[in-house]
């Protein structure tokens, strides 16, 4: 591992920037691919997304969100965008993520698990053009092939605004 690739924990291990940056790219390919059954697969079962409706909001539970999903309500939502008869069938749905500035917030050195912060735009197609950006943390789990995501939380820079419906994950 080369000096910009690690980080080195207050324990003295390391975490690799540079595997978590690819993870983070890979998880973006298949939201931009619309690939939603692979999406689901990097997180863990008891994984969350979040995006929250304020930017100070400090957890799901205690007020309401954009959205909060497990992975109950992400596979339900995978089969109702893939439906012949959805909506979001009617026209194709277009993604461009980017995502950038990836930095280690917490890494837990006998697990491996971590915290990263990135941000992020991404534009989104489906009979008009939105833009979202803003910031990402994902709490991954270090697993043998690399990182699952225990939580997504997405926090969009128009949090408070009105916004119409989100068709798919940003």
């Amino acid at each position: 591992m080369t000096a910009t690739t690690a980080v080195n924990s207050a324990a003295g291990n390391t975490a690799d920037i540079a595997a978590i940056e690819r993870f983070l790219y890979r998880e973006t390919d298949l939201l931009d691919s619309n690939d939603l059954d692979s999406w689901m697969a990097l997180f863990t079962e008891d994984g969350t997304y979040w995006m929250p409706v304020a930017p100070d909001q400090q957890d799901p539970h205690g007020h309401i969100s954009i959205l909060f999903e497990n992975r109950a309500v992400m596979a339900v939502r995978a089969a109702n965008f893939g439906h012949r008869l959805a909506a979001s069938m009617e026209y194709p749905v277009r993604c461009s993520h980017l995502i950038g500035n990836v930095r280690l917030l917490a890494l837990d050195a006998s697990s491996g698990d971590c915290t990263v912060r990135s941000n992020f735009q991404a534009v989104l197609y489906y009979r008009e053009q939105r833009l979202f950006a803003g910031t990402y943390t994902h709490k991954l789990q270090r697993v043998a092939d690399g990182y699952r995501i225990e939580q997504k939380r997405v926090d969009i820079i128009n949090c408070d605004a009105n916004h119409k419906s989100i068709l798919t994950y940003i």
